[in-house]
């Protein structure tokens, strides 16, 4: 047998379509379905909801950035101030009159 043994256990994470499947590896990012935003799973600000019995109805994970950006959510400006400001830069100039 090679590679990792398999627990049975899956995770439920969002796709590039915004779709929920289940995966065998856990996801690498959290994100919150309603704000469409996405950010490292110890953010302080999503920590800080998720301990005032917010947020976790609405938590979403993710595999990869890639696939948060492909299913429409934004990068948090508390975990991830380089890639909110790179989006923040950047979110009007796709939009054609």
């Amino acid at each position: 047998m090679t590679g990792t043994p398999t627990t049975g256990r899956t995770y439920l994470l969002l796709g590039p379509d915004a779709r929920p499947y289940r995966s065998p590896a856990p996801g690498m990012l959290g994100g919150h379905r309603r704000t469409r935003l996405y950010g490292r799973l110890d953010c302080p600000s999503a920590l800080r909801a998720l301990a005032r019995g917010h947020y976790a109805k609405h938590r979403v994970f993710f595999a990869d950035e890639a696939t948060a950006i492909a299913a429409g959510y934004r990068p948090c400006a508390v975990c991830l101030p380089a890639r909110y400001t790179r989006w923040k830069a950047t979110r009007g100039n796709d939009v054609t009159p």
